[in-house]
């Protein structure tokens, strides 16, 4: 049965260091090195790889008799034929299903359902006498990687000169490790047998076997359940101690796991870059936050302070001309202007409205623009400001990935190619005049002539709140005259002064909430426009920090699980090692 062969504790082991071998393949292919992928792949491959035992003899040696006794699965993985078969090699391997393949004129791979095979694969060459022509296939496929070459001799006959003409071809050039069965030893008495391995044993010390292995079965005795005489016992015995079991195997796994240790170190290594990388672009992203909020807080500020400064001159101006509107409705006013009107129609008490209307109008104008032409270009200066420190960051951004970089090196091109298209659209986003004109905000902004700004789009900034700061200005100074001169054409000598200023008053009161809401509101979304159009730029390199966080988070706690796994298994295989 299959445990007779492979041990318990080797084929448990096997399966769980398959199995964390495989989770570092998973994880290497993720780093994209093609040198990295092939080596592990490679080594799983020689990991999962079956023992392979090579079965020479002669003809009618009854090889495949042996074979199917050694394998004891109740089933014939070699056909048995009662004449010699063709010169063809039969590699049989574990397969889901039967099949056969043929791999070339001399070599046939045939499938087998079979357990075994996962853990043993046999390759059956035809006759020693048959194949010395095309024994290349023999030596160069398969005597490399055998783990055991089986010379399976007729026990009546183990002198054919064929067999130890294909044994020193073999054994000359690569020293493998080799036993010799004299199979058939029902057909023989226990003398002559004993005569037989003599001779085997002298032939073998002859060709520098210092110390043959030698062991006499019967495959026929051994099918028909003679177990303890059919001679199968030993023979298993030592293979399972001495190539499929003891230290070599183990041996084999550790360093196994050694491998897939240092490939995890390389990687852990490419991961801590990553991670150093994400932190570093997880600070500039934030320092980007950071310095756009302050800028446009700054910038909101200066908005505050303007609308501040227009409507500290607009009280002024009310007050004062509410204070001559009130002296020019006294009763003592009133009574002279109507004396002089008599003999002039400009000292008339309409004339003198007028008069103060268009005051109130000029001083507006002269006040508030002068006013605007300091805090206007102060406002500017802080929005451009607000777009140029971000462009700064962007273009100055900190890079640890290299540019031979071996591990990940999607990851950084993907990366670079983010920061890339970020510095580039946000330079065009700059020297674009038209990302700051804002047409919803500002109509008129789209008639602005573009030789009015000079240099990169941003200038076209203090030219546009310039214009609409002036606009609004000249809008609202003509806008309150109209609703004051209104007011005025009413009054009559006989008009009640109070109501006249309180009329006034709430004139000039209505007019103040509009300068402070309409033009403060504008400017301050104009600003947070920006803000978001900035930050909209940002949304693809969002996106990857996002999924890079995820990623470095995933693959650092695969590692991690990984490496947990692997050190107990060396644990468990250091004590089986000391067992044996």
């Amino acid at each position: 049965m299959r445990n007779d062969i492979i041990s318990t504790e080797y084929q448990q082991l096997k399966v769980r260091t398959d199995e964390v071998i495989g989770s570092v393949h998973q994880l290497t292919i993720s780093t994209g090195s093609e040198e990295m992928i092939t080596l592990i792949t490679d080594l799983r491959n020689r990991l999962s790889d079956p023992f392979m035992f090579v079965i020479v003899g002669e003809v009618k040696a009854g090889k495949s008799s042996f074979i199917n006794a050694l394998l004891d699965t109740g089933k014939d993985i070699c056909a048995v034929a009662p004449s010699p078969m063709t010169d063809t090699i039969q590699q049989i391997v574990y397969g889901d299903q039967e099949a056969v393949e043929s791999l070339s004129p001399y070599l046939k791979r045939i499938f087998q359902p079979v357990e075994i095979l996962k853990d043993i694969a046999i390759v059956d060459t035809p006759g020693t006498n048959t194949i010395i022509a095309h024994h290349q296939e023999i030596t160069e496929s398969f005597i490399p990687a055998a783990d055991l070459i089986v010379f399976v001799f007729e026990a009546k006959n183990p002198y054919r000169q064929s067999a130890w003409d294909f044994f020193n071809l073999i054994h000359e050039d690569w020293k493998k490790k080799i036993i010799f069965v004299l199979q058939q030893k029902d057909l023989m008495d226990e003398a002559d047998l004993k005569i037989n391995e003599s001779g085997v044993e002298r032939y073998a010390k002859e060709r520098d076997i210092l110390e043959p292995i030698i062991f006499s079965v019967s495959a026929k005795l051994e099918q028909e359940n003679s177990k303890l005489k059919s001679g199968y016992l030993p023979l298993r015995e030592f293979i399972k101690k001495n190539i499929t079991g003891g230290q070599a195997p183990m041996l084999k796994l550790e360093s196994s796991l050694l491998t897939g240790t240092n490939f995890l170190e390389r990687i852990d290594n490419a991961i801590d870059l990553r991670a150093k990388q994400l932190e570093t672009d997880r600070n500039f992203r934030s320092e980007i936050e950071t310095t756009l909020n302050e800028q446009a807080q700054r910038s909101r500020r200066q908005v505050n302070m303007l609308i501040e400064n227009l409507v500290n001159s607009y009280d002024q101006i009310w007050n004062q001309q509410r204070e001559e509107l009130s002296d020019g409705l006294s009763f003592f006013s009133l009574l002279k202007r109507s004396i002089r009107s008599m003999f002039s129609k400009k000292e008339n008490l309409k004339g003198w409205l007028q008069k103060l209307a268009g005051a109130i109008e000029k001083n507006m104008q002269e006040r508030l623009f002068y006013k605007l032409s300091g805090d206007v270009d102060d406002l500017a200066d802080s929005i451009q400001n607000m777009v140029k420190f971000i462009d700064l960051k962007i273009q100055n951004t900190k890079t640890f990935f290299s540019n031979d970089m071996e591990l990940f090196r999607d990851i950084a091109d993907k990366r670079s190619t983010i920061l890339k298209d970020l510095r580039n659209t946000f330079g065009e986003y700059i020297a674009d005049q038209n990302n700051f004109k804002n047409e919803k905000l500002f109509p008129g902004a789209k008639d602005v002539s573009p030789s009015l700004a000079t240099g990169s789009g941003l200038a076209i900034i203090g030219v546009i709140l310039t214009a609409v700061t002036n606009g609004a200005v000249m809008d609202f100074t003509g806008g309150i005259v109209t609703t004051i001169g209104l007011l005025f054409a009413g009054i009559t000598t006989g008009i009640n002064k109070r109501k006249v200023l309180k009329e006034f008053d709430n004139e000039m009161k209505a007019g103040r909430g509009n300068l402070q809401s309409d033009l403060g509101d504008k400017l301050t979304l104009y600003i947070e426009n920006i803000q978001e159009n900035i930050e909209q730029h940002f949304a693809r390199f969002d996106a990857y920090l996002h999924q890079e966080a995820t990623e470095v988070e995933k693959a650092a706690a695969e590692s991690a699980s990984i490496k947990s796994r692997i050190q107990k298994l060396q644990i468990e295989i250091k004590s089986e090692l000391k067992e044996n």
